[in-house]
């Protein structure tokens, strides 16, 4: 007996059918414009340490690499949700997440 093989989904089609998946991707894209909306505001050394985390309606978090360069982004977290609330993001909270590197 032969099976059928189903027919794939590119990306597109499974978040348009799926609505979790759309949400998921709707709130990763908010993240990422909430991060180039504070960009300028990072120094140019420290903007490769610093991702987009995860968003909800009120609280943000960057992923931060290193305790040195979260130490630095502290600083600014207040100068952040400012801006963010200028340009309309709800932004109650901005909390920071550090990464570690793995040890090989």
């Amino acid at each position: 007996m032969h099976r059928r093989l189903q027919s794939t989904l590119t990306l597109h089609q499974a978040v348009g059918e799926s609505p979790t998946l759309a949400r998921l991707t709707q709130r990763v894209h908010e993240s990422n414009q909430r991060l180039k909306a504070i960009e300028a505001l990072i120094p140019i050394t420290l903007r490769p340490a610093v991702k987009a985390g995860p968003v909800d309606d009120e609280n943000w978090c960057l992923l931060v690499s290193g305790n040195a360069a979260a130490a630095k982004i502290r600083q600014l977290v207040p100068l952040m949700q400012d801006s963010l609330r200028r340009q309309g993001w709800k932004v109650a909270t901005i909390r920071l997440k550090i990464l570690f590197a793995k040890r090989q």
